[in-house]
């Protein structure tokens, strides 16, 4: 199997939200601290930077074309790129001390996004799901007492959602009813083991906190460890199926891509996107529906 290779020379400070839109042969991502939207074909080259007014934490494709982004402070929908971003729903947190971070479309097509408490003393981030469906911007509330939230993602059969606390070391999982857009009781799918006291980058001891996600056909969640080198796959039972070191230190989040679905690409936190061929296909990015 083909090693690491570096998908394009840019450097991002905190690349994030990777995905593969399977029309454009693209992979989109973001530099949240770069306020960067980024975008290149499937050999890495055409790459495309859009600046942002604020940090973005994530992105989806929409059905209709173009993104819905989350800034800082809200949801906003980019119908062509470089275009205008235009609000679809602000949210009522501090944008001083809160802003969106990890987030997906569901395989119904309504955007998933987290944020993030960056105080880091409190379990103030939340989970919000915008349903932009039927002509109408509809938010709720799904889940909180986080304080960062990442690792969001979908079951193959689209009945469970997996959502994770990255200071906590933890992923959790919920059972979902789609239609009704319901999470049964949260269970923990894994707990990482914490970071140890006076650990620094580059010693032995510590395996990573658990950043972005994806799933794979079998049903497999890869999960970024930050600082720690690696991508773990678990298994649907959260059991530890393998671990896939990679070139860098905090890997930030996979996700399939490729004609097949059987590259995996992988951003990072001071970094270059990386990109490997793998022996199992992911599932297809989902879209956006207004």
């Amino acid at each position: 199997m083909q090693d690491w290779q570096r998908f394009s020379p840019q450097r991002d400070r905190l690349g994030e939200s990777p995905f593969w839109h399977p029309v454009e042969r693209r992979l989109y991502w973001v530099d949240i601290p770069g306020r960067q939207l980024r975008c290149a074909a499937w050999d890495g080259s055409d790459l495309k930077s859009w600046p942002m007014p604020q940090e973005p934490g994530c992105i989806a494709p929409a059905r209709g074309g173009g993104l819905v982004v989350a800034l800082r402070d809200g949801m906003y929908r980019a119908r062509r790129w470089g275009g205008a971003l235009d609000l679809l729903h602000r949210f009522a947190h501090d944008p001083r001390t809160t802003r969106f971070n990890d987030g997906k479309a569901d395989p119904l097509g309504r955007f998933w996004a987290g944020t993030i408490y960056e105080p880091k003393d409190q379990p103030l981030a939340e989970l919000h799901c915008l349903d932009g469906t039927g002509g109408q911007t509809r938010v709720r509330r799904m889940a909180g007492d986080a304080t960062t939230a990442n690792g969001l993602a979908w079951s193959p059969a689209g009945d469970v959602v997996y959502w994770s606390d990255t200071p906590r070391h933890v992923v959790f999982a919920w059972d979902w009813n789609a239609q009704a857009n319901t999470l049964g009781p949260q269970r923990v799918f894994h707990q990482f083991t914490a970071k140890p006291p006076g650990w620094q980058p580059g010693q032995p001891g510590y395996g990573g906190r658990p950043d972005g996600a994806a799933v794979d056909a079998d049903g497999n969640y890869w999960c970024a460890m930050y600082e720690g080198t690696r991508l773990v796959q678990l298994s649907p039972a959260g059991q530890v199926l393998r671990e896939l070191p990679t070139p860098m230190l905090s890997p930030t989040m996979p996700c399939f891509g490729g004609d097949d679905l059987r590259t995996l690409f992988v951003t990072g936190s001071d970094s270059e996107v990386w990109w490997r061929r793998i022996d199992v296909a992911g599932l297809p990015v989902n879209f956006f529906i207004d």
